[in-house]
């Protein structure tokens, strides 16, 4: 068994601060590989958001653009999978007095977080499984 900890961070911004969000996370995510430490995938995410909601009002606009002054902000910003050696990493990366000293930056841009723990699962186990197609690319 090993001591190796993936994680998953969903952030979401503070209303108009998706730009900084992403910046600071620029600046924090860096300090990861000084701690050994890497990003498995980072994804932002598309403007604007599409709805395929069907059973709600927002039905009408199903796979178009919602107005970004009606939408809620249900969607996360960013999306985060990285991995630590070890939980020591974890708690070094975390108490790094450089990303310490970032936390009013922090606050002002990050309006919320979740992170948990993820299991890896080989993209090859997934498609060998028997009547199991890759899903399709999705096309604007």
């Amino acid at each position: 068994m090993t001591d190796e900890i993936t994680l998953c961070c969903l952030l979401w911004a503070h209303p108009g601060k998706e730009r900084d969000l992403t910046a600071y996370e620029d600046r924090v995510l860096d300090l990861l590989a000084d701690h050994g430490a890497t990003v498995v995938e980072r994804v932002i995410r598309d403007q604007p958001v599409y709805t395929t909601d069907q059973g709600s009002a927002a039905s009408r606009t199903a796979g178009r653009p919602v107005d970004p002054a009606a939408r809620t902000d249900d969607h996360p910003v960013e999306v985060q999978v990285y991995r630590f050696p070890d939980q020591g990493t974890l708690e070094r990366y975390l108490s790094d007095p450089h990303r310490v000293a970032l936390a009013a930056e922090r606050d002002r841009v990050i309006r919320r977080t979740e992170l948990f723990p993820v299991r890896p699962r080989p993209r090859a186990d997934v498609l060998s499984r028997p009547n199991r197609r890759p899903f399709p690319a999705f096309t604007g």
